[in-house]
């Protein structure tokens, strides 16, 4: 069984190194982001999950073990852990490429596609597809808001 492991702030890759040095097959995944550091932007590779990590044990075996690994604050359910369904395991890892970092398959948009903004200022607003700017990580959404039209870039959309 699938379990999900709490732990400490970027402890993910010291506790997954520990369990899988016990025998204990791990899920760790992570994803490749670009952000602004020091006023520039860098390409950063950071957890999918912040603080969480998935592993397959048997819990009455290695639970307790688990619990007491230096990085760990708890397995997710506590005293009756919570099962991680296979199906949510296979997702991950079939968009896992090399080095554990997952792929990114960005949605194509076409022009006239209804959109729903996912993060930032315009979170939970829904729009029109514009065009993109610059490459498909920035696009330009027209916002219908108070019945007027308002062009808006920005990069964390689904299709509505």
């Amino acid at each position: 069984m699938w379990y999900a492991i709490y732990t400490k702030p970027t402890r993910e890759d010291l506790v997954s190194s520990r369990l899988q040095t016990i025998g204990i097959e791990v899920l760790n995944p992570k994803v490749r982001s670009t952000k602004y550091r020091k006023n520039r932007l860098v390409e950063v590779v950071e957890p999918l999950f912040p603080s969480y990590l998935f592993a397959q044990f048997d819990k009455e075996r290695y639970a307790h073990l688990i619990t007491y690994t230096s990085g760990v604050r708890f397995i997710v359910g506590k005293n009756y852990p919570l099962v991680v369904h296979d199906e949510i395991v296979c997702a991950i890892k079939e968009r896992i490429g090399q080095d554990n970092i997952i792929v990114m398959r960005p949605e194509k948009f076409e022009p006239g596609d209804r959109v729903h903004i996912m993060g930032g200022p315009f979170k939970d607003f829904y729009g029109i597809f514009s065009r993109e700017i610059k490459g498909p990580e920035r696009v330009m959404v027209l916002l219908d808001a108070l019945h007027c039209s308002v062009e808006i870039d920005g990069c964390l959309l689904a299709a509505a």
